[in-house]
């Protein structure tokens, strides 16, 4: 998958992934994560997720990831907030607050870069990306995440012979192959969320499962 595929859903607006309203997994089970007010949080592969104000204003310093620009530019503009904008290394840096929103691509990250976040919120991260780049992505935040960051990770589970991704089926073993060497993971919850998506229902899928997941790096 290229980055051109992203930036074509962008221009046509075609995202039925975004969600107008703040995830309510996250606003239940963010609390008890117990982290800092001014903890700061890495979201890959962000969009213009709502979630991301949700978590400043928590007080956390929210560091964003995401590869189009149009996609940055429209989270600050709906918002009514003003960015200052600047470069850091290969990516382009928006910033308003507590809120900074990197343009460019999630696997350019260094371990420098997020040397200071104490928490993960992947929610649309690992479910975006096909089988060989999530591989690979479950192994760069292995080599750059500092131990003891905590966070929830979010996945879809369902039979992905009767629908294409993305979002693609990331199923518990799947998960667990993924980062069960290198984190330690607990089910905080899943459920069957079929009713709720038109889109799968017209596909013909016959169950569709939200799983969420506590996440500590060892």
């Amino acid at each position: 998958m290229q980055p051109e595929f992203w930036h074509k859903k962008w221009a046509s607006n075609q995202i039925g992934f975004h969600l107008p309203q703040v995830n309510p997994y996250l606003q239940r089970f963010w609390p008890d994560l117990n982290l800092a007010a001014q903890a700061r949080v890495l979201v890959p592969l962000c969009g213009k997720s709502l979630d991301l104000l949700w978590l400043a204003g928590r007080g956390h310093r929210v560091l964003g990831i995401e590869l189009s620009e149009k996609a940055v530019e429209d989270f600050f503009r709906e918002q009514q907030l003003q960015p200052q904008i600047s470069e850091h290394g290969v990516f382009k840096v928006y910033r308003a607050g507590t809120i900074e929103l990197w343009c460019g691509d999630v696997f350019a990250l260094s371990a420098e870069d997020v040397a200071d976040c104490s928490a993960l919120y992947d929610r649309a991260a690992v479910i975006a990306l096909p089988a060989p780049m999530r591989e690979r992505y479950a192994e760069h935040l292995q080599n750059i995440l500092p131990a003891g960051l905590k966070g929830l990770l979010i996945t879809l589970d369902y039979d992905q012979s009767q629908i294409s991704g993305p979002p693609f089926s990331v199923d518990d073993a799947q998960v667990r192959h993924l980062f069960g060497g290198a984190w330690q993971m607990q089910v905080l919850e899943s459920q069957d969320v079929l009713s709720d998506s038109g889109k799968f229902v017209q596909a013909g899928a016959t169950r569709l499962e939200e799983r969420v997941y506590r996440i500590t790096a060892r």
